[in-house]
């Protein structure tokens, strides 16, 4: 987070008040006394705390006095070394610049010399009194050390009550009492375009406040948490993982959630675990010092409009299976890439976005009833589920469509099928046009064409000239599999 992004938000709301004929411009008076509730904001006691926004917002200064206080700044210490890196950021400047130093000094990405042990940043916030805070479980990963930096100065040796990577949630404890709390929230109420503020500790500089909007309240992100995110279009930093996302009545609703690995640092884009699931989470870490989460073992998308016509159902629904590890628990059940599961436990699955949650709130060990449709039927099975680790998040594959047959294929060799674990199939040694824009490449490995194998290229050939106006296509690259449409219509 940067604070120009505030001043750059101010000019434009100035802007839109001056041409919008009616639109009035609403403050929160920096008078009010405390316990005053801000704009938009419900009295405690009197209902659900939602969101009730002015249509435009320019005060956040009683929120952050408010809350200021609650949110701490973060340093581990590594257990392991790290190579050197070449600072991205800031830039080298002049020498007499006093600023490189400063970001130097605390950015996570810069570390020392080969063989020294790494630092780095991040930001948390305090759920009680006695010193428990809840933070990103990226900043503390394999730390030997930790320190809590409160805003009155205060330092403090913390210790770790529970890590939850599968999640992302860590708990940790500071020898502290009667300190100050933030109030926890929910997301019932809440939607895409309300306005929201974070304080965090980007680059070691606590009390940093940035503000912008909700920008999707649930965005699956693959390898990242099994919890859809929350988007924001506020930036996110070194330092600002852990900082606790406020809505305008002051509570906590998500907590910043780093995903470098998935779209890197990108200007307005950050995302934060909601609080609701996160608050789950802490309640096992603070009775068990861990967390459990149930496992299908299987990679999930979402069905879109041409694959629910390519398998025979009326409308998208449920979650589209792309992959089963062989190991896994619905590998035993008989789940196959293509099943489409419809319910679990009787109750609708309307898309794959919450199946993984309702998956993972449950314990191992848990017997699931699934009901899928597969072959024009509707089927069922039952699943003891597994353990979920951080390792065994896959990726959810997301289906892409486009129009037509745009594809070069040929068979894979005896060695090409055991290096990609694969029996039959076919390789793509050239996709143009509609099938590129599909998003199929050169060197991927096509598995199934309508919930059927292929063995060849002669079989492909013809199962896609059966298929009709539409073709699903069951994708491997890179060890990770994903279903593809191409509307031949």
């Amino acid at each position: 987070m940067r604070l120009d992004n505030l001043k750059h938000l101010l000019i434009a709301t100035s802007l839109a008040v001056a041409v919008s004929a009616g639109c009035v411009a609403q403050t929160t008076p920096n008078n009010a006394t405390p316990g005053t509730p801000l704009l938009g904001a419900k009295q405690p006691g009197h209902g659900p705390a939602h969101d009730e926004a002015p249509t435009l917002v320019t005060d956040f200064s009683r929120l952050v006095s408010e809350n200021g206080k609650t949110v701490v700044n973060i340093s581990a210490t590594a257990a392991q070394p790290r190579a050197a890196l070449t600072p991205l950021w800031p830039p080298a400047g002049r020498e007499e610049n006093p600023l490189p130093p400063l970001f130097q000094q605390f950015s996570s990405r810069l570390s020392g010399a080969t063989g020294s042990l790494s630092r780095r940043s991040g930001s948390g916030f305090i759920i009680v009194s006695n010193g428990y805070i809840l933070t990103d479980s990226s900043v503390i990963a394999h730390a030997t050390r930790i320190r809590v930096t409160l805003t009155d100065g205060r330092e403090f040796k913390a210790t770790v009550v529970g890590n939850d990577p599968a999640s992302g949630i860590a708990l940790l404890k500071i020898p502290a009492t009667n300190l100050p709390t933030v109030r926890i929230g929910s997301l019932a109420g809440d939607k895409a375009g309300q306005w929201v503020a974070s304080i965090g500790s980007p680059y070691g500089l606590s009390n940093t406040v940035t503000a912008g909007i909700i920008s999707n309240m649930s965005r699956p992100l693959s390898g990242e948490s099994y919890v859809p995110l929350i988007q924001t279009d506020m930036t996110e930093s070194d330092g600002d993982a852990g900082s606790p996302v406020f809505s305008l009545n002051g509570n906590v609703i998500g907590i910043e959630m780093p995903v470098m690995k998935e779209v890197g640092y990108v200007e307005g884009l950050a995302f934060a675990l909601p609080i609701d699931e996160a608050m789950k989470v802490e309640q096992q870490l603070q009775l068990h010092h861990a967390a459990e989460h149930g496992r299908l073992g299987v990679t999930i998308q979402d069905v879109s409009w041409p694959l629910a016509k390519s398998f025979g159902l009326n409308k998208p629904q449920g979650a589209l299976v792309s992959s089963v590890d062989p190991q896994g628990p619905s590998a035993r059940s008989g789940l196959k890439p293509g099943d489409v599961i419809l319910k679990m436990n009787g109750t609708d699955i309307p898309d794959s976005t919450q199946l993984p949650v309702t998956i993972a709130d449950l314990k191992p060990g848990t017997p699931v009833h699934l009901t899928y449709w597969r072959d024009n039927a509707m089927r069922d099975t039952t699943v003891t589920l597994g353990r979920l680790d951080a390792a065994a998040l896959a990726p959810s594959a997301m289906a892409r469509t486009s129009a037509a047959d745009g594809l070069t294929v040929r068979g894979l060799t005896a060695q090409e099928q055991r290096d990609a674990g694969v029996k039959g199939g076919v390789r793509v040694e050239k996709s143009t046009g509609p099938a590129a824009f599909a998003g199929i490449e050169p060197g991927d490995i096509i598995l199934m064409v309508d919930n059927a194998h292929v063995s060849g290229p002669a079989e492909f050939r013809q199962k896609v000239g059966n298929s009709g106006n539409a073709v699903a296509l069951l994708v491997q690259r890179n060890g990770q599999r994903m279903f593809v449409t191409i509307d031949m219509g």
